[in-house]
C-alpha cells in the first residue's frame, strides 16, 4: 500500500532543477560487486544490468529535472570484510555516490552495511545477498534486496529435489554468511519435508586439495551432493574432486553455483545436475532479455536482472521523493516497487519517472516481477534448471 503522496508536478519539477544544480546535474550510483573473488564470473552480467537500467534514465532525461546516472563500480570481492567495507568506504566518502547496488554476497553486504552504509545514512540494494541473516539485521530502513532470502531457497530446494525421487542428500557449503545459512535452511526444509540430510560439512574456497572434503562426504553417502558454494572456486573444487573420485555424479546447484563458467569447467560430466536460482517467466523478464541482446551482454546470466531492478528502484524512488538524498528517498522504495500504480516493465523507466513527475503512482514490476515484503525484502521465485547436453536450460519455474 502506499504511504506517501507523491509531489505534484510543479513541485517536482522544481525540486529536480535544485538537485540538478546541486549536483552538477548527475547522479552517481556504486556497482559493489564481487568483480574478484569465487562468483566473480557472475559479477559481470550484474553490473551490465544494474548500468543499463542507469543508461536508460539518463537517455530518458526524466529523473529529477535532467539528471544524469553514472555508475563508479567497486570490487567488494565476495568473501573479504575489510576489502568489502574499504569499497564502501570510498564509494560513500571519496566518490560521494547517492546510493549503491550491491553487495553482491552475503558476508560483503552485511560488512559494508554494518561498517559503513548504516553509519553513514546509505541506501543499498543487492541483487543477490540472499543470507538470511540480513532479514532481521537493523538496516534503518536502508537496505533492500531483489533476490528472496535463502529461507525460501531451502523450501524451493527441497521441492525440486524430492520431485526429482531423491529422499538422501550430503550437503558441502562454503564458510561463510551465504553458505552456512543456506545449508542451515535447506536442511531444515528437507528434513520437514521427509527427507534425510546425511552430512552437512563447511569447505573452504581457495584450497587446491578437496579429497578430505570429499571423502568424509563420500563416507556419509547421499542420492545427491548439494553443494552450496560458489561457482569459480570452492564449490567446483569439490565437484571435480567428487567426480575425479567416483563420490557422486549428480550435484545440486543453488544459486551461486550456476553460471556458464562451470559448466564450461566440468564439462559432459556435469549432465544431469540440476539446480536453482531466482528468475520469472513473467513478461518483463522476456522484454529484459531483449533489451540486454540488444546492449551486447548475456541477460540470462544469474542476477543480472535482479540487478537492473535494484538499480531501476533506487532511481525512481528519487523521483518519488524528488531528492537524491538516501535519507529522503528510501522511504519510497517500497512505494514505487508494490502496487497499487501504473504496471512499468523494463524499458519504460522514461515512463515511469514521468508518471511520478505527475503525481502518479507507479507499480515497478520490472524484469523479476517485482514484490517487496516485509523489510525490504523480495518475495521471490526461482528458475529450475538442468545441465543437459553440457548447457544450462530452463526445466520449470518454482
Amino acid at each position: 500500500m502506499k504511504k506517501i503522496l507523491m509531489a505534484s508536478a510543479a513541485t517536482m519539477a522544481l525540486t529536480g532543477t535544485a538537485f540538478a544544480d546541486a549536483h552538477g546535474g548527475g547522479v552517481t550510483l556504486g556497482v559493489m560487486l564481487g568483480f574478484t573473488g569465487p562468483a566473480e564470473s557472475l559479477a559481470v552480467g550484474m553490473a551490465d544490468g544494474a548500468e543499463l537500467a542507469m543508461a536508460e534514465v539518463t537517455e530518458s532525461g526524466a529523473l529529477l529535472g535532467g539528471m544524469s546516472v553514472t555508475p563508479i563500480r567497486g570490487d567488494s570481492t565476495c568473501v573479504d570484510a575489510s576489502a568489502a567495507t574499504a569499497v564502501a568506504e570510498r564509494l560513500i566518502t571519496s566518490d560521494n555516490v547517492d546510493g549503491i547496488v550491491g553487495a553482491l554476497c552475503s558476508g560483503a553486504t552485511i560488512a559494508a552495511l554494518n561498517n559503513v552504509a548504516i553509519a553513514n545514512g546509505m541506501v543499498m540494494i543487492s541483487p543477490s545477498a540472499t543470507s538470511p541473516a540480513l532479514s532481521t539485521l537493523e538496516d534503518n530502513g536502508l537496505f533492500f534486496r531483489t533476490a528472496p532470502s535463502d529461507a525460501r531457497q531451502g523450501v524451493v530446494m527441497t521441492e525440486i529435489i524430492m520431485d526429482r525421487g531423491y529422499d538422501t542428500v550430503a550437503v558441502t557449503y562454503t564458510n561463510n554468511d551465504y553458505g552456512q545459512g543456506l545449508a542451515d535452511s535447506f536442511a531444515a526444509a528437507f528434513e520437514a519435508a521427509g527427507g534425510t540430510v546425511t552430512l552437512v560439512a563447511a569447505h573452504e574456497d581457495g584450497r587446491a586439495d578437496y579429497s578430505a572434503e570429499v571423502g568424509a562426504l563420500a563416507s556419509a553417502g547421499g542420492d545427491v551432493l548439494v553443494v552450496a558454494g560458489y561457482l569459480d572456486q570452492g564449490g567446483r573444487g569439490i565437484i571435480q574432486a567428487a567426480l575425479d573420485t567416483g563420490a557422486f555424479d549428480t550435484f545440486v546447484l543453488p544459486d551461486g553455483m550456476v553460471g556458464d563458467a562451470l559448466v564450461e569447467a566440468i564439462g559432459a560430466d556435469l549432465n544431469g545436475s540440476f539446480g536453482q536460482f531466482p528468475g520469472t517467466d513473467s513478461e518483463g523478464v522476456d522484454v529484459y532479455f531483449g533489451l540486454a541482446e540488444a546492449a551486447g551482454f548475456d541477460g540470462t546470466s544469474a542476477f543480472s536482472a535482479e540487478a537492473y531492478d535494484a538499480a531501476a528502484l533506487i532511481m525512481l524512488a528519487m523521483q518519488a521523493a524528488g531528492s537524491t538524498d538516501p535519507g529522503e528517498y528510501a522511504a519510497h522504495v517500497m512505494d514505487v516497487a508494490n502496487a497499487p500504480g501504473e504496471p512499468i516493465l523494463p524499458g519504460e523507466l522514461g515512463r515511469a519517472l514521468e508518471l511520478l513527475a505527475a503525481g502518479t503512482d507507479i507499480d515497478y514490476v520490472g524484469a523479476t516481477a517485482v514484490e517487496l515484503i516485509g523489510g525490504g525484502e523480495s518475495a521471490g521465485a526461482y528458475r529450475e534448471i538442468e545441465i543437459i547436453d553440457g548447457a544450462i536450460e530452463t526445466v520449470n519455474f518454482r
